[in-house]
């Protein structure tokens, strides 16, 4: 069976906890720590989820915040759902495609 993995980036949760509330105040903490990333790439690295992330940088983060990769990094797995073959029951199709399309707009003169 196959498993599904995910996970879920928590450095601004983690960074609120220590009263580091923006990207910009990262950026000398991580300098301090032999880290040099340009300002955009803080700011990538705070908003979004990154895919990749060097140890360098993951040890900075954490000697920073006070915490462990686990408290950054929450991982999820679960079983994959089972694909549907085209083999179904009549009983498991989907409703009238044609039911489910929309009505052509009706354009009215000003008036």
């Amino acid at each position: 069976m196959k498993r599904s993995i995910g996970y879920t980036w928590r450095l601004r949760e983690i960074m609120a906890g220590q009263g580091v509330f923006t990207a910009t105040e990262l950026v000398p903490l991580l300098r301090e720590r032999g880290i040099d990333l340009s300002a955009s790439q803080v700011h990538r690295l705070v908003s979004g989820t990154p895919e990749r992330l060097s140890l360098q940088v993951l040890s900075a983060l954490c000697d920073i915040l006070a915490c462990t990769p686990a408290d950054l990094v929450i991982t999820t797995a679960e079983n994959a759902g089972v694909r549907k073959t085209g083999t179904a029951d009549a009983t498991d199709r989907p409703p009238v495609v044609a039911k489910l399309r929309p009505r052509p707009a009706r354009i009215l003169p000003e008036g």
